[in-house]
């Protein structure tokens, strides 16, 4: 119950960050794309105010023997850029870049939807459950077991897939 709250909590002050940041608004994402035209460089502040906490929390979290609400702490050993993470993050920059609309974002505007809405939406769902497909399709000679220990280290976290990018 616990998690859940918190998880609850979290996702509340994720959305509310966004909606004040302006991130719902599809022409303040796209005009902070447009490093070429009308460049809108407010939302600069938006990724510097998350860099910062990142750096600064991260290194006093990663130090605690577990999380808070967890057993244990489930980190990635994948360091290599490889094909599937290329082509991902191009279909991810370019539906971004077209759109203005990144998941999280677009789940917040459910609150007010629109047309461009409802058409982005199916895509995104459409896209993660190709994500789970294929990721459940790989041979298992692609798949390394994890080291049992408190700090669990795998090839890919459980709580986090690539359609959970970084900005929502």
């Amino acid at each position: 119950m616990k998690r859940n709250l918190a998880s609850w909590l979290a996702g509340l002050v994720f959305g509310f960050g966004l909606a004040l940041s302006g991130m719902t608004h599809p022409e303040k994402v796209l005009g902070f794309l447009d490093v070429a035209g009308a460049w809108d460089a407010s939302l600069l502040f938006v990724l510097g105010g998350a860099v910062g906490v990142t750096v600064v929390t991260f290194r006093f979290i990663l130090k605690m023997e577990k999380p808070l609400l967890a057993d244990r702490f489930v980190i990635t050993k994948e360091t290599h850029i490889d094909r599937p993470l290329v082509i991902g993050a191009m279909l991810f920059g370019i539906g971004w870049g077209i759109t203005g609309y990144c998941p999280g974002p677009a789940v917040a505007l459910l609150a007010s939807p629109n047309w461009e809405l409802w058409a982005f939406l199916p895509a995104a769902i459409l896209g993660a459950v190709a994500e789970k497909y294929f990721e459940f399709h790989r041979t298992p000679k692609e798949v390394e077991p994890a080291p049992q220990s408190a700090v669990v280290q795998e090839s890919k976290p459980a709580s986090e897939s690539p359609s959970e990018g970084s900005c929502g």
